[in-house]
């Protein structure tokens, strides 16, 4: 290791332990802060972004045009532009968080013991937690706005593609944060490089939970070299399978919507499944259709031989693998219920899967066999969304099983503690 590098991973180190200390201080003042208190400070944070949507825009404008001059693709172009009524819509979403119970303080379960103890386990603030992120600068909202009410001090490392947006509207944030007497360290965000990332995920002890969000790649990286605790979320290789007995009109709205209704991000569909039955039927025009809409479309032999001229090419088991974040898509024919969940199986990635069919025993075999955080029956995998669920802002969709799982917001951020009161026993 080069004496650069050595000093670049040292000035890392010493740069997160001391965000990490402002941001445990900060933590233990959150900690004590009463519903009313973290609700108002909600709404005063969502009004200073509104006030400051000319900055946040002109600062994207620097993210968008930096993406265009680097090759960045046009869905990702998308996932990273923030426009006047983008923001008005975050704003709000960090406002709606307001309006959601307070997770901190909440019986989980409790008794009385035959010993007269009363025993309580409560809801508490993981603490600390740190973000690793693309380019979204949404995020940057919703984590701080779902931190606060849930009583935890952020640490922010959003990707590079976004760095002018975060540093906006962080400043923004810590700005109204301190007008408002809170601290401005419930919210920090780091701008190094990779070694701000390994710096974060190790820094065991001064934070609490690491939340990956983001690309496999960036995913991998973390949940492979972290010694913090992480909660891990995952791509979206989503399918839509159309059963035998689906409707063929419904099956064709969410088809269409599940794909199109915005395609880069991780609840896109990526794969169509399509019953033989019904494959001559349906395929024509809904390949059409999303043809129409721009969508490239990958064919396997049986569906290539009834699209017609819809152009196609030939798809590969990479392309089933593939979360293609735009307007592709795989598509293939299967002979059957069971061979469509095997499918899932093989290339699915446990996030949202989609059966459309009108048979009740065809769709409770689907939610029983399909091992996903989400399995839809009738309708857009594009609700699998914490907004969607009536959760507020969401933190991450987490693919793993442990703690949580699917649509991550308030409770997600917590952990618990037992409380035991009594009147003096003693253990004998």
């Amino acid at each position: 290791m080069s004496a650069a590098v050595s000093q670049t991973a040292v000035s890392s180190i010493e740069r997160v332990q001391a965000a990490g200390l402002r941001a445990r201080a900060a933590s233990k003042r959150l900690a004590l802060l009463s519903r009313a208190e973290k609700d108002t400070a909600l709404v005063a944070l969502a009004d200073a972004l509104r006030a400051a949507a000319d900055r946040i825009v002109n600062a994207n404008a620097e993210d968008i045009e930096r993406g265009r001059i680097g090759g960045m693709t046009e869905s990702l172009q998308d996932r990273l532009r923030l426009t006047p009524e983008r923001i008005a819509s975050i704003a709000q979403a960090l406002q709606d968080v307001a309006s959601l119970p307070d997770p901190i303080g909440e019986v989980v379960r409790g008794s009385t013991l035959a010993n007269g103890l009363q025993i309580k386990q409560i809801r508490v603030p993981m603490g600390v937690v740190g973000m690793v992120y693309e380019a979204r600068p949404n995020v940057t909202v919703d984590a701080a706005g779902l931190g606060l009410k849930s009583g935890n001090a952020m640490i922010l490392r959003g990707g590079s593609a976004a760095a002018s947006s975060n540093a906006v509207i962080v400043e923004v944030l810590r700005v109204a944060l301190e007008a408002h007497g809170l601290p401005a360290d419930s919210v920090q965000l780091l701008d190094g490089g990779h070694e701000d990332v390994d710096a974060l995920i190790t820094a065991r002890g001064l934070v609490d939970l690491v939340i990956p969000r983001g690309g496999a790649a960036l995913i991998q990286r973390v949940v492979l070299g972290a010694t913090v605790p992480v909660i891990e979320t995952g791509i979206g290789n989503v399918h839509v399978y159309i059963d035998s007995a689906a409707n063929l009109e419904t099956a064709r709205a969410i088809t269409f919507n599940a794909k199109t209704h915005r395609p880069s991000v991780c609840n896109a569909a990526e794969t169509l499944l399509v019953h033989r039955d019904i494959a001559a039927t349906f395929l024509p025009d809904a390949l059409k259709q999303l043809a129409d809409a721009g969508v490239k479309l990958y064919l396997d032999d049986d569906s290539r031989a009834i699209a017609g001229d819809v152009p196609n090419e030939p798809v590969t088991d990479e392309l089933f693998g593939t979360e293609f974040h735009g307007l592709e898509m795989s598509v293939g024919v299967v002979d059957s219920l069971e061979a469509a969940i095997d499918h899932i199986d093989r290339f699915g990635t446990q996030h949202t899967e989609v059966i459309v069919t009108e048979n009740r025993a065809a769709s409770r075999e689907f939610v029983a066999r399909v091992d996903a955080a989400v399995v839809m029956v009738n309708a857009s995998s594009r609700f699998t969304d914490g907004g969607e669920f009536g959760f507020g802002a969401e933190i991450g969709i987490s693919t793993q099983k442990l703690h949580a799982r699917g649509p991550m917001a308030l409770p997600e951020l917590t952990s618990t503690k037992w409380v035991v009161e009594g009147d003096g026993q003693i253990r004998v």
